[in-house]
């Protein structure tokens, strides 16, 4: 298992070199940055000379590249547009991202995992075919309207929470955005856990466990649901960071100031070191992530070893 994770962790250097590579040439060739800083009116040719001399984009852009990179390792992710510290837009940024992402992932796996579950087990029956259709109708729905929707019904008409969520997003209002987040996911949880536990409730192993006499609670979580949950994690953990990554849409609805946030004012105002530096940490959640459900594998089927 050490070995394993120490090769992995290899494989991370040139996966995040590639990466933020090919992120940081994206966002240099999608427009002028400094055309943002006049507003409306181009800057005159000294001032646009001096500000690119300033920013260090008078350089070529793989010396931009190297010196970023540099600057990274030591914690420096360069300055916004606005004179603010990348890194201080982070550290306000990221801890509202990560408890709206915990959220929603809480509502993917008990209440995508339980509808899969009960799916799986009365497979065409009436609440399997419900419960298909939601989550058919869930998929089909935008999160813009989704989120607007509730946003309109539950907090303008009705009046049960707070349109938009305040400063602090405590955890209490950031459930509705969380659910909103998660919809889709959860909806393609449902669908794939519901697949994988009526696959394996066919198995030789689920039938040998039945004609021992096992309780069925027991077949069920111990067996079933325990080897039914390998696809399901790979699913979950991926979605890690697109939920931190395209909760841009959410965070727009309901007002929060999270990592969606500062991604879209970052490309509004083509401010290259705010996108490239969020950017460059989801990567890393990314590969993160990936290996914690690599590692997870070997929890749920003891047959999987990693030489």
């Amino acid at each position: 298992m050490g070995r394993y994770v120490v090769r992995r962790l290899l494989q991370m250097i040139p996966v995040f070199i590639g990466a933020t590579l090919l992120i940081f040439l994206m966002v240099n060739v999608m427009g002028d940055p400094i055309a943002g800083l006049c507003g409306e009116r181009r800057c005159d040719p000294a001032t646009a000379g001096r500000l690119r001399q300033e920013f260090g984009l008078d350089r070529p852009v793989w010396q931009q590249y190297l010196t970023y990179m540099g600057n990274v390792f030591t914690g420096d992710f360069g300055t916004a547009f606005n004179g603010q510290e990348v890194t201080e837009l982070m550290s306000t940024a990221f801890p509202v991202t990560i408890r709206l992402t915990l959220i929603a992932i809480v509502f993917e796996v008990v209440v995508g995992v339980t509808l899969g579950v009960v799916t799986g087990l009365r497979r065409g029956r009436p609440v399997d075919t419900g419960v298909l259709l939601f989550t058919l109708v869930v998929i089909s729905v935008p999160t813009f309207v989704t989120g607007l929707l509730l946003q309109l019904l539950l907090g303008v008409k009705w009046g049960w929470i707070r349109p938009s969520v305040s400063t602090e997003a405590p955890f209490a209002e950031l459930l509705l955005p969380g659910l909103v987040l998660a919809s889709v996911s959860l909806a393609y949880v449902t669908r794939l856990t519901r697949t994988s536990i009526a696959e394996n409730r066919r198995s030789d192993y689920v039938r040998t466990a039945i004609a021992k006499g096992l309780p069925r609670h027991r077949v069920v979580v111990r067996h079933l649901l325990r080897n039914s949950l390998i696809p399901v994690v790979t699913f979950i953990g991926a979605d890690i960071g697109f939920l931190m990554g395209g909760a841009i849409v959410t965070e727009r609805i309901f007002n929060i100031h999270g990592v969606g946030y500062q991604l879209y004012q970052g490309i509004l105002r083509q401010s290259t070191q705010t996108v490239v530096g969020f950017v460059t940490v989801l990567v890393l959640v990314f590969l993160v992530a990936n290996l914690v459900v690599d590692l997870l594998y070997a929890v749920l089927d003891p047959r999987i070893r990693y030489a």
